[in-house]
């Protein structure tokens, strides 16, 4: 598939890493997506999504038109149709709150279709780019929807969360939560409540996920792979620890994920590229 995409201009790239448009037909269609740092929006603009969470307890989804998510805790699973079209905002953890009315914990762990947060948005730029826009025009109709919704002013707290969030970001969720409060200047629980607010998970819980797209950016299946010493530059100090959470985010043992990643390369550089791994 085709993947372009581009940092938005300011002050969008405060909450958002990049937008970008993604096209052509999938060499795998059911991947695997360990939780990542950020939370996402996508327009389809092709056939419908199919989605399952990791808990089997949940009903799965399916899209035709666009969806948002929240920061998700565990991993879940996306079917791409025969043929994708696909725009996607790729926002940072705490840079979803200025866009939606309402708290980002209800989009934990959730996806949410367009129209349910941003009603008649989806026709609007479906009209906007029609069938044959240029990835360059569908992604400055998207930016100009994106600035279009921005709110005026930061919503209580938000500035605190996007300094701390950075930090964390910086630091690949390395810095104890207790400094980050007390270099902030407020307690614990109050970071937490409005991390909570804006982000939908804890400070504790952004580090964890931080902590884990480090380790998944830093191996490289061309060459031998030491685990005990990627994981423990990474800040896991408690190996079993470790093999534990791994096996939660992405579903499968180290041995198994590399392997994975051998026989299936991925090309760095879009959205697909770390961490989602073919899951059919």
């Amino acid at each position: 598939m085709e993947y372009v995409g581009r940092v938005p201009a300011p002050p969008l790239d405060r909450f958002i890493d990049d937008i970008y448009c993604l096209t052509g037909v999938p060499d795998h269609r059911l991947m695997n997506v360990p939780p990542m740092p950020s939370a996402h929006l996508f327009l389809h603009l092709g056939g419908p999504v199919r989605l399952w969470d990791s808990d089997c307890s949940v009903p799965p989804a399916v899209f035709t038109d666009g969806w948002f998510m929240g920061v998700w805790t565990r991993r879940f699973l996306f079917e791409y149709p025969t043929y994708v079209r696909l725009v996607g905002v790729h926002f940072k953890p705490w840079g979803i709150s200025p866009f939606v009315d309402m708290p980002a914990a209800e989009l934990r762990n959730r996806w949410a279709p367009v129209d349910a947060v941003w009603q008649r948005s989806v026709d609007r730029i479906r009209n906007r780019v029609g069938d044959v826009a240029s990835a360059a025009e569908t992604l400055r109709v998207l930016e100009e929807e994106l600035r279009s919704r921005l709110a005026e002013a930061p919503a209580r707290g938000l500035d605190l969360v996007r300094h701390t969030g950075v930090r964390l970001e910086t630091s690949h969720g390395t810095i104890p939560v207790g400094a980050l409060a007390d270099a902030a200047g407020v307690s614990g629980n109050h970071l937490a409540n409005l991390f909570k607010a804006h982000v939908g998970v804890t400070p504790k819980r952004v580090a964890r996920i931080y902590r884990f797209a480090r380790l998944i950016v830093s191996v490289d299946a061309l060459r031998p792979v030491d685990w005990s010493e990627l994981a423990q530059a990474a800040g896991y100090f408690d190996h079993a620890h470790f093999s534990r959470e791994f096996k939660d985010f992405t579903g499968h043992t180290p041995t198994e994920y590399l392997a994975l990643r051998r026989r299936f390369p991925t090309e760095r550089g879009g959205p697909q590229g770390l961490g989602p791994m073919p899951a059919d």
